[in-house]
């Protein structure tokens, strides 16, 4: 916590430090978006720096106290998702004339922790049963609420709706990360693999014995060129999700009324 936080009181004495938490942090991050997190370790990053191992001591206790401040360090950003060139984060006005305009916000935190988990893909290899209590992921906490405060929504509901936006978007981009890195292991891309095995693939496959596999296989793998489109089904399923938050939404704003006749 007192790395999180920066609490730590600073030396009062003898020379100046030549390292700082931040310096560490920020070259560990370097380190793990390169290599991931199976590539970082206290001598990784201090290679890096140029000083020994034991030199970080001084400064981190150790590897999973210096991860925890990665990860909060990371969203102190707000990265731009591709196409967005006003920076508010989805290209589109701001303001919706249906009264919908928390959709917009929703949209935009989805494409933010989707851009952010692409720049960072070592993210998805780090536990999140117990949240890093630290500055940054508190306020993008409080500013994610903020997306559907005042929507008649009760506290738990908007956690779990926070929770369930956050969910969809970790569990889409894993299929765009591991393409990624099939490619790098393989060193053939989702088109190039499609176009050798779907050849093979037809001499074996009995269409009769899997109709309805056979009619949506063949459709979606001509519009694909590939064995699946990850890019597309994100934006396919975080419009359905949006959809199904809508409902709630629309479903607590109809109570009221409900209630006075």
């Amino acid at each position: 916590m007192e790395l999180l936080w920066g609490t730590q009181d600073p030396p009062r004495r003898g020379p100046k430090p030549k390292l700082s938490v931040q310096r560490i942090v920020r070259t560990a991050i370097e380190v793990a978006d390169a290599e991931g997190l199976s590539g970082l370790s206290m001598r990784r990053v201090a290679d890096e720096l140029g000083v020994t191992a034991m030199s970080l001591y001084t400064y981190v206790p150790g590897k999973a106290e210096l991860i925890d401040v990665m990860v909060d360090t990371v969203h102190a950003d707000h990265p731009r998702p591709a196409g967005d060139q006003n920076g508010d984060g989805d290209g589109d006005a701001d303001a919706d004339a249906d009264g919908t305009g928390w959709r917009t916000g929703l949209e935009r935190l989805a494409r933010e922790n989707w851009a952010r988990y692409l720049r960072h893909p070592w993210l998805l290899q780090v536990a999140t049963s117990l949240p890093v209590l630290g500055p940054h992921l508190l306020a993008k906490y409080d500013r994610d609420l903020t997306a559907v405060d005042g929507l008649g929504l009760t506290e738990i509901e908007m956690d779990l709706v926070v929770s369930l936006l956050h969910d969809y978007v970790y569990g889409a981009v894993r299929s765009v990360i591991e393409a990624a890195r099939a490619e790098q292991r393989t060193g053939m891309t989702g088109e190039q693999w499609w176009e050798t095995y779907a050849p093979l693939l037809e001499q074996v496959f009995d269409a009769d014995r899997y109709p309805t596999a056979s009619r949506v296989g063949s459709v979606s793998g001509a519009e694909y060129g590939a064995p699946s489109d990850p890019a597309r089904a994100f934006e396919f399923g975080l419009q359905r999700v949006l959809d199904g938050i809508e409902t709630l939404v629309r479903t607590r704003a109809a109570e009221p009324l409900a209630g006075q006749t």
